[in-house]
């Protein structure tokens, strides 16, 4: 994955999506990452928006360097997963181990680099309506096992990636619909 370049968009992401974001905890073999942020946008618009990662997932922290390519099929089982143009493959960023719609999601996913060591990953979207038009999302990403260069050391990037994450769902979900190509024939 291309987890460089991150510091250009990171810059950015404190203007795009104020969220309260803390490595909770981390160890040479753990980390506890947790954020909170309010969407201004219904609960099934967030939901809906959650479950099209394509919309929202930075291509910069893809395989195929598209975010297009990535899909998730929503029910227990299904895969969190990314097509490799020119059938080159796929791969699996994560699997679905819960779903409440339109509440919860949980996944049992080892991301990025953390896909190459010997861990165990859970990631936790749990969506919350404020009111009638907005939701308040809290992601908790808790992660342990043999890691390499240690869990502590790659605990604040993917904190940082996974603020990018959440960013990204907050932008597409209260982005407005797109344009409905019958309305530019009236």
């Amino acid at each position: 994955m291309k987890w460089l370049g991150l510091m250009s968009v990171m810059l950015a992401l404190p203007l795009a999506a104020p969220s309260a974001a803390e490595v909770v905890a981390s160890t040479p073999t753990t980390m506890n990452i947790h954020h909170v942020l309010t969407i201004d946008a219904p609960i099934q618009q967030v939901w809906d928006t959650l479950r099209a990662p394509q919309r929202w997932w930075s291509k910069e922290h893809t395989y195929s360097g598209d975010s297009a390519n990535l899909y998730i099929d929503a029910q227990a089982t299904g895969c969190f997963c990314e097509r490799l143009p020119g059938h080159k493959g796929s791969v699996e960023h994560g699997h679905i181990l819960y779903v409440e719609a339109p509440r919860m999601m949980r996944l049992s996913a080892a991301l990025g680099p953390l896909q190459a060591e010997a861990v165990t990953g859970t990631l936790t979207f749990k969506l919350d309506p404020e009111g009638s038009n907005a939701t308040r999302v809290t992601l908790d990403y808790v992660v342990s096992g043999y890691v390499r260069a240690g869990a502590d050391t790659l605990a604040p990037k993917v904190d940082e990636v996974l603020g990018l994450q959440i960013a990204g769902l907050k932008a597409a979900a209260e982005a407005p619909p797109p344009a409905d190509p019958a309305d530019k024939n009236k």
